[in-house]
């Protein structure tokens, strides 16, 4: 202010002298700023009057020029200023860890809300799609299936070996193994596997020939003699088909298709439940096309899979598996207890061409040559069916591999992406697509820290063991982390079998998933159809509703959500026509890209796109993007039919009353802190990760705590298997109307109290604080 002072009083005392001695200059500078007219004022008497007000004016013009130049430059200082404490805050140190490692040495500690938590989003995906490459996932599907893997095989110790080394190359902040003894199940070396005709007085007429190495883990070993009844898919509906009808299996050997929607755990459970002495499980051409001209199997080839109706060792439901000679196992009630083959479409057609009795639906009629379809359970001139099974349990030491970038931010909430790393048979779709985009993502990933990017959450990746078995090595993880990881776990994401074509995509998922899902098919272009967004090319076809599918048993991420409570998705591209070769030894990478048109790398590259986005928005938001407020429309849905049923529950004394009452504290509890974070600051560390706290838990909510976690691993009431889940409640349900004389009160009334009460303790808990909850009945 001194200085403008200083200048305006310099120019108000501005004389005639002055003038005449800065000369020419002066008047050069007053030309240059005068109009034309006053150029052209004659000199005369009013010169020496018109020569002081053109000084007094140049004065002043000169004071305004002055005031705004330093306006300009207070301005500019000002902005520059506000932009260096604003990039300073919000984005990312080009210079890695140097602010750090001076706070260190100054003696100071930097707190998280400090430190850069990310680019902006949009740069963060230019960023993503930039560094992505498909060139190396085709040579790692090659890689990983060139032979079979199982766990404990050499071939499956180099693949580990090479993905450790492949992890450290990155040189991410944390890189380590875990090892872990489970119980597999293998053939028997010297007693191979049998199936046998026998005629009329139990003589062995005929053996049929198997392949030695087509085998169901977890079968139980021994033998089973019998007639034979065909039972489609073996499912609920089929089974109860068939006793409508007056056909029994007790006794008899059940010949199920593959598919259907049910896995071969779920079949053989079911078969043994109604009483069948042994179960065959065949591909028919229906469901997988077995023209090898056609990319198909041949007719001679069986699909394997195992049969534990659970996931892990199955000789520690529930709790980590430990050295057995220390720790005595305990059986899991999901291990068979009568035998299980699979069978090739050739012998399926051999013994059903044989079956006499009642005619099946014509829904199950199947592509078999030569066969009139009967159900049985007889054969042609009174010959029967015997099988064998010899396969031995063994104590199999498995490694999963851990490698992850570590947040400065919130450093304790993990997202995490894995892969099932083993495989029966060469597993290029099983487990080679899955590993070869998991480590694409993890080398993006760690690229992408180096140019910039601090996630706010850890990221986790993870190449897991012993897969083919029920996700042994995942779930063993889980078990042994339970008691932390719903505190810190946020999602998980699986890459097996992410690759199967490059047409339709689904999405096994919680609930909890499904925006960031809906956003992220709106950003990722189509593998097959360019300039179309997957979520566009899903309009056009319907729908990008139907990308949505509810979690399967055998999925790579069941167990993380069914038994830990961690909301988790499995991603997947196919064709219409089914790709036929999983979980046989036709798994092979030149199989694969050829029902892909050599696109694998693309193809592969998609679905890490895909899943990068999804990471990218739960690693860079301040509030976790889950929608909390989903499972209340799932109960609402249940709520709709416990009201049809309203008056056969009231002639019981049962009111569903309690239900409505849990679903309606729930669904404004969730709504209550929905709107609690829209109107929250939530730039503030402390109230983001109040929320966050709370958000994360909701899945976990879900998992009942009235049933044991050994007996009943899988305890989320929605997800889960068992008799406290919506489904079995809703199934016992429908025997109010369908068949009252099986409806059983006294479990339909602990069902439904256990069901309650978990919603309701869910409700309680989004409710926060013991003074938030009212829970007041009339």
């Amino acid at each position: 202010m001194d200085a403008i002072r200083t200048r305006l009083t310099q120019a108000s005392s501005v004389g005639v002298a002055e003038d005449e001695e800065v000369g020419g200059a002066q008047r050069v500078e007053m030309r240059f700023v005068t109009s034309e007219a006053e150029e052209e004022v004659e000199a005369g008497p009013n010169s020496d009057i018109t020569a002081l007000v053109r000084r007094h004016r140049h004065g002043y013009r000169k004071v305004s020029m002055f005031l705004c130049v330093c306006g300009v430059v207070i301005f500019t200082t000002a902005f520059l200023l506000a932009y260096a404490m604003f990039s300073g805050r919000y984005h990312c140190s080009q210079v890695g860890g140097q602010g750090e490692e001076d706070d260190q040495l100054g003696g100071r500690t930097k707190p998280p809300a400090e430190v850069g938590v990310g680019l902006y989003l949009g740069e963060l995906r230019v960023m993503m799609k930039r560094l992505l490459q498909d060139e190396d996932i085709h040579n790692t599907v090659s890689r990983v299936s060139r032979a079979s893997h199982p766990p404990g095989s050499s071939e499956g110790t180099s693949v580990a070996s090479e993905i450790l080394r492949r992890f450290r190359d990155l040189q991410m902040d944390h890189t380590w193994t875990e090892s872990l003894y489970a119980t597999l199940q293998f053939p028997h070396r010297s007693q191979r596997s049998s199936l046998w005709l026998l005629d009329s007085a139990g003589l062995i007429s005929e053996q049929i020939p198997l392949n030695p190495a087509d085998y169901c883990p977890y079968s139980a070993a021994g033998s089973a003699t019998g007639g034979v009844v065909y039972a489609n898919y073996g499912r609920l509906e089929d089974f109860n088909w068939l006793k409508s009808v007056g056909v029994s299996v007790v006794g008899r050997v059940v010949v199920m298709r593959v598919g259907g929607g049910v896995s071969f755990a779920e079949k053989v459970w079911l078969a043994e439940r109604n009483g069948a002495g042994g179960a065959l499980i065949y591909p028919d051409p229906a469901d997988l096309p077995q023209d090898p001209r056609r990319l198909g199997l041949n007719a001679h080839t069986a699909v394997s899979e195992h049969v534990h109706l659970g996931s892990g060792d199955p000789f520690s439901p529930g709790f980590p598996s430990f050295n057995h000679t220390q720790f005595p196992p305990i059986q899991s009630s999901g291990l068979p207890l009568i035998p299980v083959l699979p069978i090739s479409a050739t012998v399926a057609a051999k013994l059903l061409s044989q079956l006499t009795g009642a005619s099946c639906p014509p829904s199950w009629r199947g592509r078999l040559p030569y066969v009139r379809c009967a159900v049985g359970p007889e054969f042609n001139s009174g010959r029967r069916v015997k099988m064998s099974v010899h396969n031995v349990m063994t104590p199999v030491l498995l490694n999963n591999i851990f490698s992850s970038l570590e947040s400065r931010v919130e450093p304790d909430q993990y997202i995490i992406l894995g892969a099932q790393r083993d495989s029966l048979g060469p597993g290029a779709v099983k487990s080679g697509a899955g590993t070869a985009i998991l480590l694409e993502l993890a080398r993006t990933f760690s690229a992408m820290v180096k140019n910039g990017f601090s996630p706010r959450r850890s990221l986790l990746f993870v190449s897991w063991d012993a897969g083919d078995f029920g996700n042994v090595g995942a779930t063993e993880w889980l078990e042994g982390y339970l008691s932390m990881l719903h505190l810190k776990a946020v999602a998980y994401f699986s890459l097996d079998q992410a690759v199967m074509g490059d047409d339709v995509l689904s999405a096994y998922t919680s609930p909890l998933l499904v925006d960031l899902l809906d956003a992220a098919i709106r950003q990722v272009e189509h593998p097959k159809h360019a300039g179309q967004t997957i979520y566009s090319q899903a309009e056009r076809e319907g729908g990008s509703w139907r990308i949505v599918k509810p979690l399967y048993l055998n999925s790579g991420a069941y167990s993380f959500t069914a038994f830990a409570g961690v909301p988790a998705v499995e991603l997947r591209f196919t064709e219409e026509r089914a790709y036929p070769f999983v979980n046989t030894p036709l798994d092979s990478v030149s199989r694969l890209q050829e029902v892909l048109g050599g696109r694998l790398g693309v193809t592969g590259r998609s679905v890490g796109e895909l899943v990068g986005e999804m990471v990218l928005r739960l690693a860079h938001d301040h509030i976790l993007p889950l929608r909390i407020t989903s499972y209340a429309q799932t109960v609402l849905q249940f709520s709709a039919q416990l009201n049809k049923h309203s008056a056969e529950l009231q002639s019981r004394g049962l009111s569903p009353q309690w239900v409505f009452s849990a679903r309606g504290d729930y669904s404004r509890a969730a709504e209550t802190l929905q709107r609690a974070v829209d109107y929250s600051d939530l730039h503030d560390p402390t109230t983001a990760r109040f929320y966050n706290t709370r958000i994360m838990r909701v899945e976990y909510y879900f998992l009942s705590q009235y049933v044991s976690a050994v007996e009943t691993p899988f305890r989320h009431v929605i997800h889960g298997c068992g008799d406290h889940t919506l489904s079995a409640l809703t199934e016992h349900l429908t025997l109010l109307t369908s068949d009252p004389e099986r409806f059983d009160e006294k479990r339909f009334r602990r069902q439904l109290a256990f069901f309650t009460w978990t919603l309701q303790g869910a409700a309680n808990a989004l409710n926060g604080d013991v003074w938030s909850v009212h829970n007041t009945h009339t």
